[in-house]
């Protein structure tokens, strides 16, 4: 039997106390130097580094650190920083790569902190788009390619940190995103040649990522991961060529150096016998997602290739049962009795939480059921030593124990919740009117001008409003003094809204820490974490609650606030809700059920609170869906089964109301082309959209497929620090006039306000309201409403 390594793909970058976060964000605020930034990276660097090594992984990740993203990590390493932000020199230093992904507001937001290097930094620029990674709640900055885009190393990143490990004596493997997958992320912004094939710079980029490993095994660097997780996807023949050339220049170039391609997030299927055949000298597979591919691989990859197995489940925080584990380690060892074996996470572990030993108040019985990314590493040195032979009866004994207790326990089912879920009828999922004749009683109902304005939800959530939160859940401040604290946000936030002219108001959110955790604390079969947190983007932070039970709503959960907000107010105010689907996706989810039933569970209790809402007169409610798309399968074969049911659940929650009452959703940061008519069939009578980034082409989808409803294509980039002008703004509008009804079009942000400051938040707003007085003077009194 030969011996077994075990590894990692990537590990949380965020720091137990969120240390990054706060690093980070003093340096935008010009309160941190670029040098203290550095130095807190790389303590958190040296930090991960030493507790991989010390939980017994053989060879542990370097180059998966970032200050953003890891695809903007790849932008900035071979200088694609896009022509509008006057980028000219030869190293793309901290806040060029701040610069794309934020955008600049002027010549002082990067001197603040003294960098001379920041004078190209001249004018306000819009950053670059922003959308998922894969099918998570993880998200990245798009690479920008045009027929001009050369490439060339622009910093020693990868080099430089893998360095660092070993000067810790870390056996460090570096990981590298593949050209193919940056490659095919990416979108062409070549106005002068909008048709140009990005695929025709794969010969201008090899050469870079053939300089990097060249550059590593100088450095001492024997095994290189290169991610090519597109083997998930379905491929063209291009990318397939591609593929084959880049591991085939590898080989040639740089023989010093080991290989491990590493795929991940599904099956191969397809791509099973080319990725198998590819010149590498390791596979990584995901054998959490398709482990009826693991003997198919084993028997097609050569014997004397590294398998590496990811064997636990690096995206859910679900403890690894280990008799199934075995099951399929042992098939793979009868397979290749005398070939390298290695396991692994099935992908990085920056998906989940970083250790269970910051949880306090998880009860015993569930605490036994999780494992974060640290218990998961514990969890790879059992597997090896159980697999080995090394390992004492007790460690399998004791997980058996710990699955079967979750498996029996009374806790995870309950007997209502199901019979109510066999009770539903075809008439619950539908509106009782098509949208034509609702949307005539809403505006009757609501008389709204031309272009209304609104925003999607929340409003900054200060520094105040955060302490204030804090101390009410330490108990030093009564449910009294926190609920008058929140009523007084709630108030001036309305009264602003009001002075500006905002045509639907909300109610600012201020006594919601998250979208979904909110909810999350309200319904049953739910778990919280006190420091549970994993990364978005950038220094977005949050912590997805655990659906571990039958999901059920025991009280209203948002009336309260919203029929204050209403009291303030003569406009129509907006209820706010998160959606079952994004819910679903932006939880830990059991896995001892098939998701559309959880899905279904969750739009129950949401539709419950729909109603209530509308029985204290919300006559506007919105339900939100950002996560409708990032939960579409990454193969296109399994499309339909998804958005039947995804759809389904949307419009249980939201099909109980009346033919006036408005019901609105909200998407952001996804591609919709491609499921355009799924959206359409939600039947929500508003979708609000992102648009600032892409610069309207995302709404190029809903004219295509003439979009039936009313649209509301964001104007606000809420994701960057800088005001948007109002002629900016106009723009935006003016193209969606050019291609939807006039009487169709809503004026909104692209999407929540909380993490922007007032400063930020109070002129963008005027503006946004300006732009749309502007719009309803430049159309005709016959589109009035």
């Amino acid at each position: 039997m030969s011996a077994i390594c075990i590894h990692n793909l990537g590990y949380p970058r965020i720091g137990e106390r969120r240390e990054l976060k706060k690093a980070t964000e003093a340096y935008w605020q010009g309160k941190l130097s670029a040098e203290e930034l550095q130095q807190t990276a790389a303590a958190i660097r040296a930090h991960n580094w030493k507790k991989q090594h010390s939980a017994g992984l053989d060879l542990v990740p370097t180059g998966d650190f970032s200050f953003y993203d890891q695809v903007l990590d790849t932008t900035a390493l071979f200088g694609n920083v896009p022509p509008r932000f006057g980028w000219q020199g030869s190293t793309v230093d901290l806040d060029t790569l701040f610069a794309i992904a934020r955008g600049i507001r002027s010549t002082t937001s990067c001197t603040s902190n003294g960098h001379s290097d920041c004078s190209h930094h001249h004018n306000t620029t819009f950053a670059s788009e922003m959308t998922k990674w894969f099918d998570t709640n993880y998200h990245y900055i798009v690479p920008e390619f045009h027929s001009a885009t050369t490439f060339h190393v622009a910093n020693d990143k990868p080099i430089q940190e893998f360095l660092e490990a070993r000067q810790l004596g870390i056996p460090a493997k570096p990981v590298l995103i593949g050209p193919v997958t940056y490659l095919t992320l990416g979108k062409v912004h070549d106005p002068h040649n909008p048709d140009f094939d990005r695929f025709t710079l794969f010969d201008r980029l090899l050469p870079c990522y053939i300089h990097v490993l060249q550059k590593l095994a100088e450095a001492g660097a024997t095994w290189v991961q290169i991610d090519e997780p597109i083997l998930a996807l379905d491929l063209s023949d291009t990318q397939r060529q591609l593929l084959r050339h880049a591991f085939e220049q590898y080989a040639q170039q740089v023989p010093q150096i080991s290989i491990l391609l590493a795929t991940y997030f599904g099956p191969l299927r397809d791509n099973l016998t080319l990725a198998t055949s590819l010149l590498c000298a390791g596979l990584h597979i995901d054998a959490v997602r398709a482990p009826e591919e693991v003997s198919a691989v084993a028997e097609q990859l050569p014997p004397y290739r590294v398998l590496s197995l990811g064997i636990v489940d690096g995206r859910n925080i679900w403890k690894n049962d280990y008799s199934r584990s075995l099951e399929i380690i042992r098939r793979v060892q009868a397979i290749r009795p005398d070939s390298p074996l290695w396991l692994a996470p099935s992908c990085s572990l920056l998906h989940c939480p970083i250790t269970l030993a910051n949880e306090k108040q998880i009860e015993p019985e569930i605490r036994r059921w999780l494992a974060f990314a640290d218990e998961k590493l514990i969890e790879l040195r059992h597997l090896r030593e159980l697999a080995t032979g090394r390992a004492d009866f007790s460690v399998l004994a004791q997980n058996h124990a710990d699955i079967q207790s979750r498996r029996t326990s009374p806790r995870i089912h309950n007997p209502a919740v199901r019979k109510r879920l066999e009770s539903l009828t075809e008439e619950m999922f539908q509106r009782r009117s098509p949208f034509s004749e609702r949307q005539r009683l809403q505006h009757e109902k609501l008389r709204l001008p031309l272009f209304p304005t609104t925003t999607i939800g929340s409003f900054p959530q200060t520094a105040e409003v955060r302490s204030a939160r804090a101390r009410w859940k330490r108990g030093e401040l009564s449910d009294e003094q926190y609920h008058a604290f929140i009523k007084e946000q709630i108030r001036q936030c309305v009264q602003f809204q009001e002075d500006i002219g905002i045509d639907v108001p909300v109610h600012g959110e201020y006594e919601r820490n998250d979208m979904v955790e909110y909810f999350g604390e309200q319904l049953e079969g739910f778990l919280f974490t006190e420091n549970g947190w994993v990364q978005s983007y950038g220094s977005r932070y949050v912590k997805p609650p655990i659906i571990f039970g039958d999901v059920s709503r025991p009280r209203p959960m948002t009336t309260s606030w919203s029929q204050y907000a209403q009291s303030l107010t003569r406009k129509p105010m907006k209820g706010m809700l998160t959606g079952p689907v994004t819910i679903l996706q932006w939880s830990f989810v059991r896995d001892d059920q098939p998701r559309d039933v959880t899905a279904f569970q969750i739009a129950l209790a949401i539709r419950d609170e729909v109603l209530d809402l509308e029985q204290i007169g919300i006559a506007a409610i919105q339900i939100d869906e950002p996560a409708f798309r990032e939960g579409l399968p990454l193969r296109r074969s399994d499309w339909p089964h998804y958005l039947s049911w995804a759809v389904r659940a949307f419009r249980l929650a939201s099909s109980g109301v009346r033919d006036d009452t408005q019901i609105h959703t909200h998407m952001c940061y996804s591609e919709f082309n491609d499921i355009i008519e799924a959206i359409a069939e939600l039947d929500a009578d508003v979708i609000t959209i992102e648009t600032s980034r892409s610069n309207m082409e995302l709404l190029e989808a809903f004219v295509k497929f003439k979009y039936p409803a009313e649209i509301g294509p964001g104007v606000y980039d809420i994701h960057s620090p800088r005001v948007p002008q109002v002629e900016e703004m106009l723009r935006l509008m003016r193209k969606a006039t050019e291609v939807l009804p006039v009487q169709n079009l809503w004026v909104n942000p692209d999407c929540g306000l909380k993490t922007r400051r007032w400063e930020e938040v109070k002129p963008s707003l005027r503006n946004m309201v300006e732009a749309a007085q502007i719009l309803r003077k430049e159309f005709s009194a016959s589109n009035s409403r």
